[in-house]
């Protein structure tokens, strides 16, 4: 239970803060959020792996359907060779997703070498 506060606190925190900071503010969020609410390093990764990919998923999800896929495929052709507009989604959340999973691990680090 104490995973899946983790999971919404992040998850809802890093959608307010991705609104007026830039993109790497999931780092900042998963950071401070395991510091305040400790768990241990690989439960800390996983939970912060699984909000943050979601959040990126459903938002570019959404961004991908009001622009009628034209970016994302796009996209896709000059890096994939592909057409495959959901792919770039996947990948995109997965970078981010890392992002704040290594932050949430390493603040779970810190505070155990702290005490």
């Amino acid at each position: 239970m104490k995973s899946f506060a983790h999971f919404l606190i992040i998850l809802v925190l890093a959608y307010i803060a991705g609104l007026v900071l830039p993109w790497w503010s999931v780092t900042l969020v998963a950071f401070i959020v395991t510091l305040a609410f400790p768990l241990s390093p690989g439960k800390s990764f996983i939970s912060a792996f699984l909000s943050i990919f979601v959040l990126w998923m459903v938002l570019a999800f959404f961004q991908d359907v009001r622009n009628d896929h034209l970016l994302a495929n796009r996209m896709s052709e000059m890096f994939l060779q592909v057409k495959n507009a959901p792919l770039m989604g996947v990948i995109s959340s997965v970078v981010g997703a890392l992002v704040a999973g290594f932050a949430a691990s390493s603040a779970a680090y810190f505070r155990a070498a702290a005490s």
